[in-house]
């Protein structure tokens, strides 16, 4: 698990410093009358992704984290089995997002996720599955004006552009 946790984030930090490099091919800066440009966001974030990252690395030298303090093998079966999951609902999710759209994909994946790999409670569950999708409607439709896969739900949005426009 050691090892895991250390190459993870440093193939991570590399993969972020790439999504920067990247996207400083659009302005990164804000643009009057228009918002953020077109590579604010992903330089953004890759830039948290990073600084993550290397909070990973320094936890890992340091011994702080539970996988940095393992001995056990690269990856066992059970962190496999989780792996697997993990990754099958991620790609179940990105799959709806064609059909359903992201506001019904997401909090189908946050419920999943919330309740049978983290083990939470329905009274956090149910807020985080209701608030997530429209914060993010909020966030991306209406104040930065960038649309969102919606999948056969688009016309449930109509009257809600109608007030906006």
């Amino acid at each position: 698990m050691r090892k895991a946790e250390l190459s993870m984030a440093i193939i991570m930090a590399l993969f972020s410093i790439y999504l920067m490099w990247k996207s400083t091919e659009l302005p990164i800066g804000w643009i009057p009358d228009e918002g953020p440009g077109g590579g604010a966001f992903s330089f953004w974030l890759s830039g948290g992704m990073l600084f993550c990252c290397l909070a990973m690395i320094i936890r890992w030298w340091r011994r702080t984290s539970p996988p940095s303090r393992s001995d056990k093998p690269f990856m066992d079966r059970e962190t496999f089995v989780l792996f697997l999951t993990v990754s099958l609902s991620l790609a179940t999710m990105i799959a709806l997002i064609h059909f359903v759209g992201v506001y019904i994909s997401l909090p189908l994946f946050l419920i999943f996720y919330m309740r049978y790999l983290g083990s939470h409670k329905w009274k956090l569950i149910v807020p985080m599955a209701i608030f997530t999708p429209i914060f993010t409607f909020i966030f991306f439709e209406m104040a930065l004006k960038k649309t969102l896969p919606k999948g056969v739900t688009e016309p449930l949005f109509y009257p809600i552009y109608d007030l906006m426009y």
